[in-house]
């Protein structure tokens, strides 16, 4: 089984992480796991001051903060990951890496934001959902 954990450094990524731990340890072999972590791309005029090298710095330090809970819960239950760390629209980049990985499973995080503001602001989750075919767990 190949499970893809998208996360976003928040408290209910770290719970979809303990639930990707809950469920390797009912199957009887690990499950392939890559750790996927989305972050918002920066402005253009922001992106052209700041230069190619600056904002590639800029997008890994933001993935590897937002992915270090994540990262600590799955390596203190000793299951190997893959890591990306992405620039895009949150839930097109999960939905394609899915696809491109051929993952069986998207676990992730949920806010369980009311419909109202779910549908103001929009959720990563329900995107997703839309987007993939693939089952998706979501967690709070």
């Amino acid at each position: 089984m190949k499970v893809l954990l998208a996360v976003d450094g928040s408290k209910n990524s770290e719970a979809a992480a303990r639930h990707v731990v809950a469920l390797a340890r009912q199957l009887a072999s690990p499950p392939a796991l890559l750790l996927v972590n989305v972050d918002v791309p920066l402005m253009q005029a922001a992106a052209v001051k700041m230069g190619a090298r600056a904002v590639a710095r800029y997008h890994a330090e933001n993935g590897e903060y937002a992915t270090t809970g994540a990262r600590r819960i799955l390596n203190r239950a000793k299951l190997a990951f893959d890591t990306q760390l992405l620039v895009g629209d949150a839930a097109e980049q999960i939905a394609a890496a899915a696809t491109r990985q051929r993952v069986d499973l998207i676990v992730m995080g949920s806010r369980g934001l009311t419909a109202f503001k779910g549908l103001l602001l929009g959720s990563v989750a329900s995107k997703v959902l839309a987007a993939s075919s693939l089952p998706v767990t979501l967690v709070r």
